[in-house]
């Protein structure tokens, strides 16, 4: 019954949606004040009936029916209730569900808290979202129905991919979906400006919140998933250029795109056409990434289905989305003039670099992840493009986009002159100069790193310089106090997000001079790396909850003093005849000790070991990264007091 239920549920969900879509775009074209009032209870209609839909879902996972063949495909009665609860998600069906039950959450937030937008304005944003909403219902009820019943019901389930029972994939997931389904609201509202003609101060207002937001749960989303293989996939590294890491860092760097992009809007009223296209662009590469990992066209440890038929009405709605929406642009863009003009060198400027910049890396990415697929379609050869391809033809992009950020802050807006921005940066370049000097000494002659570590100083001296700059703390000192108490948070946050990627930039220095070193040792032999001693005391066999493991016990000291003791483990899950590899790993947040148990022969384990300088910085980069997007958003001018709207461009 509970099934029946839920499958009701996501019909009810697909007919409400299209009421919305129907009821938003005539009401908004028919200036039909009832017919608009209508779409914010009709999206809250949409909202019940898919958390209904997907409560439904939980249930039979939790009380493991097995007449659910997504149950039977993806729990067993043995796994941990986390994992239960969480494999609702982890399967192809249950994400969807996920997905747009997170799309229909933002459609009621839009509709709760965009009280102060235009009617008609906030009618099309609904309608486009019901549209998409409907989209993707249709394709979970045509091809991806997470409710289909099997007769006779197994006695158990398959069980979850062991992979995917760890709590980093547990969150992983619905924060990535928070910043992809951002982006679709992005998106509904350019369509929306688009159908209305009309692009000025007050929709850049409307619209940076939610790129803050959608940018903000995308990086918390690729850090977690970056930290999961660090440490589950046991090959001691945390990006390798997988397609499907790369399509979520290509909407990703859309929407830093489009988040500079708004402010100009908002502040200047200008790049309006440069703002509109980034918002279509990040939800239709946000498309193109479900795309990819839902069509069978890729073989990746984080691949969800194999069934071209699902690819097929994803690509047909890829096509009719994103289709539609630039030649809708293609037809209005040449009315949204811009207002104000700038010079090349000012803030504005800064930002068009920074936005060409980002778009430039993106396409290298979409460029290096689809050209193997269309080389073995047309061609007919096998092309593998890996991170020599990526780390080559990235760095001549990075290397300018990481100067800009750190000037652009300090310029003023609509026309500026360089040489007083370097002047104001002159002690984050010799931070910088000192630390790429430093690290040459220390570490020999290692370029990469290097520039690493300089590039790390230079932004996060950089954005030290923004706050100094904003306080005039060298200007005014008297002052400077009670101008940082009343320093706007957004400023803050902008600060803080530049810092962030400094952080990150850190902990990626700091890999680049990782070391590592296989020793095949039997118990109570050692080996030596990075000056630590690394003794095998004993493996013996382990019991979990639903496997069982050889498990490693490492004695690590340093100088004869005790620092640690890992217990890297191999685990096998007889329910799916699956092993998997878990690395053991001592961090005290300086660096990384690392150990991966290996093939056991004659008495002797093979040891896989690492010592990873600054690893953790990575992450604690992207969190702050991400508190920086929290910071501007709690900053109440992002919300309120909009300025008036402009006049629309008449049809």
């Amino acid at each position: 019954m509970i099934p029946e239920l839920g499958h009701f549920a996501l019909a009810l969900a697909l007919s409400l949606s299209l009421a919305l879509a129907a009821l938003g775009l005539w009401g908004a074209a028919a200036r039909h004040a009832r017919a608009m009032s209508a779409t914010a209870p009709v999206s809250f209609g949409v909202l019940l009936s898919i958390l209904a839909a997907f409560g439904c879902l939980v249930v039979s996972f939790v009380t493991n029916d097995t007449t659910v063949e997504n149950v039977v495909q993806n729990s067993h009665s043995a796994k941990p209730l986390l994992y239960k609860i969480t494999g609702t998600w982890a399967s192809h069906e249950g994400s969807m569900i996920l997905w747009v039950s997170i799309l229909a959450l933002c459609a009621a937030a839009v509709a709760s808290f965009g009280r102060d937008l235009p009617t008609a304005l906030r009618a099309r944003v609904l309608a486009v979202l019901g549209l998409i909403a409907a989209g993707f219902l249709a394709f979970i009820l045509a091809t991806s129905n997470p409710f289909d019943r099997v007769w006779p019901p197994p006695p158990d389930g398959q069980g979850l991919n062991p992979v995917l029972q760890d709590p980093g994939l547990a969150f992983h997931p619905p924060l990535l979906y928070l910043g992809y389904v951002g982006t679709a609201v992005t998106f509904a509202f350019a369509v929306a400006a688009l159908l209305e003609g009309r692009v000025d101060a007050a929709w850049g207002r409307w619209v940076r919140p939610w790129a803050l937001a959608s940018w903000s749960f995308l990086t918390l989303g690729i850090a977690l998933g970056s930290w999961w293989a660090y440490y589950e996939l046991g090959w001691g590294g945390y990006w390798f250029w997988d397609p499907v890491e790369n399509a979520s860092l290509m909407p990703w760097l859309a929407g830093a795109a489009l988040l500079h992009s708004a402010i100009v809007v908002e502040k200047r009223e200008a790049l309006k056409t440069w703002t509109v296209f980034l918002a279509l662009l990040a939800f239709a590469l946000s498309l193109l990434g479900t795309f990819l990992v839902r069509s069978g066209v890729l073989n990746s440890v984080h691949a969800f289905a194999n069934d071209p038929s699902r690819g097929v009405f994803i690509l047909a709605l890829l096509g009719i989305y994103i289709g539609g929406a630039f030649a809708l642009f293609a037809w209005r863009a040449p009315a949204m003039r811009p207002v104000g003009a700038f010079a090349p060198v000012s803030r504005e400027g800064a930002l068009v670099l920074n936005n060409l910049l980002l778009c430039s890396i993106a396409a290298v990415v979409l460029v290096g992840t689809l050209y193997p697929m269309f080389a073995d379609l047309i061609l007919k050869s096998k092309i593998s493009v890996g991170p020599p391809f990526f780390e080559a033809a990235i760095l001549p992009l990075a290397a300018p986009l990481l100067a800009a950020m750190a000037v652009g802050s300090v310029m003023p807006w609509k026309r500026a002159s360089l040489a007083p921005a370097l002047m104001r940066l002159w002690w984050a370049a010799l931070g910088a100069l000192a630390a790429f000097l430093l690290c040459l000494a220390l570490a020999g002659v290692r370029i990469g790193p290097a520039l690493g570590f300089g590039a790390a100083l230079w932004l996060i001296l950089g954005a030290l310089t923004d706050v100094a700059d904003r306080i005039a703390l060298f200007r005014r000192p008297a002052a400077a106090w009670s101008r940082l108490i009343g320093l706007p948070r957004s400023a803050w946050g902008g600060a803080v997000a530049h810092a962030g990627m400094g952080v990150t930039l850190l902990g990626l220095a700091g890999m680049g001079l990782a070391t590592d070193k296989l020793a095949e040792l039997r118990p109570g032999e050692s080996t030596t790396l990075a000056g630590y001693t690394w003794q095998l005391e004993r493996v013996e066999d382990v019991q979990g909850p639903n496997f069982t493991a050889r498990r490693a016990t490492v004695v690590v000291t340093h100088d004869g003093s005790p620092v640690t003791v890992l217990r890297p483990e191999k685990r096998n899950f007889p329910v799916n005849r699956t092993a998997t590899t878990e690395a053991a790993i001592h961090t005290n947040a300086v660096r990384d000790l690392y150990a991966v148990l290996g093939e056991e022969r004659d008495g002797a384990v093979v040891l896989r070991i690492h010592h990873n300088p600054l690893a953790p910085w990575i992450w604690f980069g992207a969190g702050i990264m991400a508190l920086g997007g929290g910071l501007s958003l709690s900053d109440r001018r992002l919300r309120v007091g909009a300025p008036v709207r402009t006049k629309a461009v008449p049809a």
